[in-house]
């Protein structure tokens, strides 16, 4: 018998030998190995292998390319901030390019991360406020990398808001030298940070702000433990959910970052996240304290010459004033530059402004509303100037003893164009009637001088009149 081509037919035997052999299947770890650090060797059987390797502990001399892209833990109890990361297991043989991009990637999560808790930074900020409205002060504490970058928040709030330096301290686990060389161990003694914190003398108005990536840090965990003790509003900064750190204090910010790309090295983007969150917290108490005006930065100190310079920038911007006016004004003010933007958009001295900032607990948009008509004034609780966190004092109640209010309201002076509630973090709107404290038929000679100085709209006319004041 032949095929339709001419030859024969082939005979069992050869189709037995023409017949694709088998291939053994891949086998790949089950989850609860990988869970636990024991993995399997992928790939598939070689030919003459008719089982696969066993699953054991990956030896430090395995390639890195035989290892699975799947993170497993290096123990059960790791946070993720130190467990290694699946993404880049061979990251030592990428080129220059690749591990760029591979970081810089990486670190773009932690903005993410951020994002994620603000409605906890949010709160945070709230919780915040009315301690520093009492002349509360911002101390943070942490280790290693966390505690430089607490460090480095405290002293950048002075010359960027003109906050005093003694409102702002930073602690970091083995004292200023771990500024600048790492101590081993300090992050390891909860009494130490515990008697750092105590050695601040904190107190029921302080802001306490407790930094570690990790959520577990002994030196951070005591600062906690002696915060809440004194009464402190403690926040936590922590990149782990679940922390003793995060149930510790009574305002928990989690900045879920995950594993990093170089197993553990928190410097990464889980310092990246925490900076982001120092700059959204402090920055956003600044401006709930009125040191900007708009967007502006109106309360920087002026104390090198790219600062004089953008002080200048500041003045002319937020004013409208030529470049000599702008000059002058910084002059008489002293090179503040809230003060010399009141003087020059409300036409008064350097005294008289400074007064009405004073009056208006900071506030640039209260300092410059103008009375309504037919008001003597109103009133501004004193509590709420004096710890708005000016630089400069309060102006003294000038009324008689016998007629100054008794009890809670005690002290508060009257001021053209402020309600109550137009202290630091309340609107600048009018209150609509005269406030409680407003002593009938006296007015005090400060406020007359302020009322004479603010801007009035004659009738008829276009706009203020911009009359020099007392």
């Amino acid at each position: 018998m032949t095929t339709p081509t001419g030859g024969r037919p082939p005979n069992k035997a050869t189709k037995a030998a023409r017949a694709p052999r088998p291939r053994a299947q891949e086998t790949r770890p089950p989850a609860d190995e990988v869970a636990t650090a024991a993995v399997a060797v992928r790939g598939p059987a070689r030919r003459g292998r008719t089982t696969p390797e066993p699953a054991t502990p990956v030896p430090s001399s395995r390639p890195l390319e035989t290892l699975p892209n799947v993170a497993p833990s290096l123990t059960p109890s790791a946070p993720p901030t130190e467990q290694p990361s699946g993404e880049h297991p061979a990251l030592d043989s990428y080129d220059s390019a690749a591990l760029v991009a591979a970081f810089v990637a990486d670190q773009a999560r932690a903005a993410l991360a951020v994002q994620a808790a603000a409605p906890q930074l949010a709160a945070a900020v709230d919780a915040a406020l009315p301690r520093l409205r009492r002349h509360g002060r911002l101390i943070y504490a942490g280790a290693g990398t966390s505690g430089r970058l607490g460090v480095l928040d405290s002293v950048e709030l002075y010359p960027t808001f003109s906050w005093p330096r003694e409102r702002a301290r930073g602690l970091i686990a083995g004292g200023d030298r771990a500024m600048f060389a790492a101590i081993e161990g300090a992050e390891d003694d909860a009494a130490q940070g515990a008697a750092d914190l105590r050695a601040q003398a904190v107190g029921r108005d302080d802001v306490v702000i407790l930094i570690a990536a990790s959520g577990t840090t002994p030196y951070v965990l005591g600062a906690a433990e002696a915060a809440r003790s004194r009464g402190a509003l403690t926040i936590g900064l922590t990149n782990n959910r679940g922390t003793p750190l995060a149930a510790a204090c009574e305002c928990a910010i989690v900045l879920e970052t995950g594993p990093e790309a170089i197993s553990g090295s928190t410097r990464l983007k889980a310092g990246t996240a925490q900076k982001i969150a120092l700059n959204t917290l402090s920055s956003s108490l600044m401006v709930r304290l009125h040191k900007v005006y708009g967007n502006l930065m109106v309360d920087l100190r002026a104390t090198n010459a790219k600062l004089e310079r953008r002080a200048l920038a500041l003045t002319m911007r937020a004013s409208g004033a030529a470049a000599t006016d702008a000059r002058a004004a910084l002059a008489a003010s002293g090179e503040r530059v809230k003060v010399a933007i009141v003087m020059l958009k409300a036409g008064v001295d350097a005294a008289t402004a400074q007064r009405r900032l004073d009056l208006a607990g900071g506030s640039v948009h209260t300092a410059l509303a103008p009375a309504p008509a037919g008001r003597r004034g109103t009133t501004m609780p004193a509590e709420d100037t004096a710890r708005s966190g000016s630089a400069h004092p309060p102006v003294a109640d000038p009324r008689p003893a016998s007629a100054r209010p008794s009890g809670a309201d005690a002290g508060a002076v009257t001021a053209p164009g402020a309600g109550p509630g137009t202290g630091p973090g309340a609107g600048s709107d009018l209150a609509a009637d005269t406030g409680p404290d407003t002593v009938p038929g006296v007015v005090p000679d400060s406020v007359k001088a302020s009322a004479r100085a603010a801007p009035r709209r004659r009738s008829g006319s276009r706009g203020p009149d911009r009359r020099r004041g007392g």
